[in-house]
């Protein structure tokens, strides 16, 4: 004979009672790096500003600002982006570079 203190719906003869709590689970934000652009010599204004309007989506004031900025300085920012993100642009400013034959550099560090 079944002790009726030990029944439940199911059948089952597991009568416990539990809390169920909810955690919310701890997601870091995704660390930064910062897309640079390198002086050269020999690439034209006029790329480099093609290069930050297409593939950094800058206006063209902002592009000019930046290519100013890399020729007198040796280095600009392009931009901050999260890791995969900076190494797409980074791939794409390179492609440009390369099928357009200018020697532009592009690198990203942390930030």
């Amino acid at each position: 004979m079944a002790d009726k203190n030990n029944r439940n719906n199911d059948g089952d003869g597991d009568n416990q009672t539990g809390t169920i709590t909810k955690t919310k689970p701890k997601t870091k934000k995704p660390r930064l790096y910062k897309v640079l652009l390198l002086n050269d010599d020999y690439t034209p204004m006029e790329f480099v500003i093609f290069v930050l309007e297409s593939v950094f989506s800058k206006n063209r004031e902002e592009a000019t600002a930046i290519m100013l900025h890399v020729h007198q300085k040796g280095v600009g920012l392009c931009g901050v982006y999260s890791h995969e993100i900076a190494e797409t642009k980074l791939s794409q400013v390179m492609d440009l570079a390369l099928e357009h034959e200018h020697p532009l550099q592009c690198t990203m560090e942390k930030e």
